[in-house]
């Protein structure tokens, strides 16, 4: 693949910008602040136009901070290395085990079965599987499982009778579409769904001691995520591509096909079955032990750990020393992420300590432009940016910003940044703002056009809910 123009402008781009701006004769805010911004913008530079991996970007400040004198090392390392980076890993591997044995296929395949045959059932089914999926695994790895199973369905209508009909299509396109959404909207549930919700944890616990539990994420992330994916599917069936008077009977063989397929319960799912089984039910009830046993100290950054190390740990096969999973299998994690939630955490600490949020949140609060305006703007900007590059890599950047905007119009920072956050998961519009979506484009049943079409009006649809969520909801919570 050749290297685009873009990305090599990107590439000389971001670190002269770097260099004019540390080479100002004049100062922006202050010393400090000045070099922050370099970094800054030359970390935006790169991951808008992704020059390099965006993994790799998130390790400048690691280099640029202690030579510029903003942090030491130490303390830029540490951003590397927080209790969030580690409640992440503990969920990758639990994700790798699931994936390893073919349990989440096993479990997405179970639920399409009991959804029913009919076509807007089928995909119902779909989404309901990919969305539960992606609560816990990468809503990549979701969308990639699904897939196959769905082209197989859609492979009945383009060899029945009739051919490929216009219900077909519209079916195949809501199929298609329903996987890519709700993968997106699925990972909003948890805490481990999709990085950013990670992101801003680490943020609010590093900066402003606010700590939100995996139970207390999921008591507002779980509803929206249900409420964005039963939208989808109305949008999808209803108004987009309705497949009224579609009949086909023989999905469900195909459905029994590839259970067949996976054959009866292994002995090696089970035991991944039992300690997923456990991990959640310690997340869920840990305040309640804690209770119990206050001298404890259970976190959800412990369990996370406690999980992984069981996993690595505990011998599938005690006689030939088999384990559920095998270091070398962590080759499919993904460790860039990590690297990227450090990066993002250190940045947002540049920004901080060098009072560029606090000038942010003063010059916010000078315009009085009202809360309800600036949540609005903010989130519709973050939805829409999300089209155009990582949500992850955008969150790193404007959260702390968002930060000193709620600081600015005295809105509590938790308030504004929840929803700003999950705004980024709600990319629906373009085959490149998220991975579900470039995969389902690339089966070749969806034109750019089709995923506009939906994507435009339940961009629209997940603003509105996501200031509900920011006007009812989250003040009663927090």
């Amino acid at each position: 693949m050749n290297y685009s123009k873009v990305k090599s402008t990107g590439l000389i781009l971001g670190p002269l910008i770097f260099l004019v701006i540390n080479n100002l004769t004049i100062q922006l805010i202050s010393k400090n602040a000045d070099a922050v911004i370099s970094v800054a913008v030359w970390m935006i530079i790169w991951w808008i136009t992704e020059a390099v991996s965006i993994s790799v970007t998130a390790l400048l400040p690691l280099v640029l901070f202690p030579l510029l004198k903003i942090m030491t090392v130490g303390e830029v390392g540490s951003n590397y290395g927080s209790p969030i980076v580690f409640l992440f890993f503990g969920g990758f591997v639990l994700a790798l085990a699931l994936e390893k044995v073919n349990l989440h296929k096993r479990i997405a395949l179970n639920i399409i079965k009991l959804t029913g045959t009919t076509p807007n059932k089928v995909v119902l089914g779909f989404m309901i599987a990919t969305g539960l999926l992606s609560m816990w695994i990468s809503n990549t790895a979701s969308t990639v499982v699904m897939l196959p199973i769905a082209l197989s369905v859609i492979q009945l209508l383009i060899d029945d009778e009739d051919g490929f009909t216009k219900r077909d299509r519209n079916f195949a396109l809501s199929v298609m579409l329903g996987i890519a959404f709700s993968a997106n909207a699925g990972g909003v549930a948890t805490v481990i769904g999709t990085p950013p919700n990670s992101v801003l944890i680490g943020l609010l616990e590093n900066e402003y001691n606010i700590e939100i539990s995996f139970v207390k994420w999921m008591t507002f992330g779980l509803p929206f995520s249900i409420i964005m994916i039963l939208i989808v599917y109305l949008v999808l069936i209803k108004l987009m591509y309705p497949s009224t008077g579609l009949i086909f009977n023989t999905s469900q063989s195909v459905i029994d096909k590839e259970i067949d397929k996976l054959g009866k319960l292994a002995k090696r799912e089970k035991h991944v079955l039992i300690l997923f089984a456990i991990t959640v039910s310690l997340w869920v009830f840990r305040a309640v032990i804690n209770k119990v046993f206050p001298s404890l100290g259970l976190t959800d950054t412990i369990i996370s750990v406690a999980s992984a190390l069981a996993i690595f740990a505990i011998p599938h096969n005690i006689k030939t020393g088999e384990f559920l999973v095998q270091w070398k299998d962590t080759e499919k994690l993904s460790w860039g992420i990590l690297i990227l939630f450090g990066g993002g955490l250190a940045l947002a600490k540049g920004m901080s300590s060098s009072g560029i949020v606090d000038l942010i949140s003063t010059t916010i609060a000078s315009y009085n432009l009202g809360i309800m305006i600036t949540a609005f703007v903010l989130i519709t900007l973050m939805l829409f940016m999300t089209e155009l590059m990582s949500n992850v890599a955008l969150v790193a950047v404007l959260a702390p910003v968002v930060a000193g905007i709620a600081i600015g119009i005295n809105v509590p920072v938790i308030h504004l940044l929840i929803p700003v956050t999950i705004a980024s998961s709600c990319a629906f519009m373009l085959p490149m703002a998220t991975p579900p979506n470039a995969i389902v484009f690339a089966s070749g049943y969806i034109k750019v056009k089709d995923m506009m079409k939906a994507g435009v009006l339940l961009n629209c649809l997940a603003i509105l809910l996501l200031m509900i969520l920011f006007i009812f909801i989250i003040p009663h919570l927090f």
